[in-house]
């Protein structure tokens, strides 16, 4: 194939970014280089794909490593925050840096298998604006994951779906597909792992269609989880509580708006 030829084939592909928000993960990275590796052979064949990694304000080696293993490769784009500021923070900067309408997350441990990304994807047809990763679906599976982490996620998920108006088994997973269009403008106040869900409850409360996938999750291998129980708690019931607080104003506008034609 000449140079041409093959220039011409990236412009037919759709354009596909994937972000992977990275903090204190020097011991995982190489681990997660081999997997991107691998699941850049699968996803190239179908999509013109652009990696973007972004480090969350790390202490450790992860920044000197991200560029030690990634820089030279033309697919990738290494961000940094100069501080932490939390998982969805670094999303939304990889969102906001994306030059492709789909967009897709993933966890740096790879706990979702990106490779399953060939699933999801193509679920984001028109009028969808974010299909998630579901390991909680009937369907899907969850392996080695402590009870913890699982009772925590699975309580959560379960009192989103009494808020939300899309009934969803799983709201709280990283491994996503978004519509950057609609993903851009959301005014979104929680920076850490509750972002994930705010994210979500603020599309679902706009009127968006969110579709999930099942997938499945894994116990992490290296590294240490950057969750906390009881912090956990008190932020999804303070998230939930701002929900509830949205979709009754939402009710009471239309009522309003009603009330105020009918005088004039």
């Amino acid at each position: 194939m000449s140079g041409r030829d093959s220039a011409r084939g990236v412009q037919d592909k759709t354009g596909l970014t994937i972000l992977v928000p990275c903090f204190n993960e020097e011991p995982v990275l190489p681990f997660l280089r081999d997997t991107l590796s691998n699941a850049k052979q699968l996803l190239g064949k179908t999509y013109d794909l652009h990696i973007i990694l972004i480090d969350d304000g790390s202490t450790d080696r992860t920044w000197l490593v991200l560029q030690e293993l990634f820089q030279a490769q033309q697919e990738y784009r290494l961000l940094r925050h100069p501080s932490n500021l939390g998982i969805a923070a670094a999303i939304l900067t990889g969102i906001r840096a994306a030059e492709t309408e789909i967009v897709c997350s993933i966890d740096s441990d790879c706990t979702y298998d990106p490779h399953e990304l060939e699933k999801l994807v193509p679920m984001l047809t028109a009028g969808v604006d974010l299909v998630t990763g579901s390991p909680y679906h009937p369907l899907g599976k969850v392996e080695d994951v402590p009870p913890w982490r699982l009772g925590l996620s699975k309580v959560a998920s379960s009192l989103y779906r009494l808020v939300l108006h899309q009934k969803l088994y799983t709201y709280t997973s990283c491994f996503r597909v978004y519509r950057r269009s609609a993903i851009l403008n959301l005014d979104l106040r929680q920076n850490g792992f509750l972002g994930i869900a705010e994210l979500i409850g603020k599309l679902d409360l706009q009127g968006s269609n969110v579709v999930e996938c099942p997938a499945r999750l894994e116990g992490r291998v290296l590294g240490a989880s950057k969750m906390k129980v009881v912090r956990g708690i008190a932020g999804h019931l303070y998230l939930l509580g701002q929900l509830i607080g949205m979709r009754r104003r939402q009710r009471f506008l239309p009522a309003q708006v009603s009330s105020t034609s009918e005088i004039s």
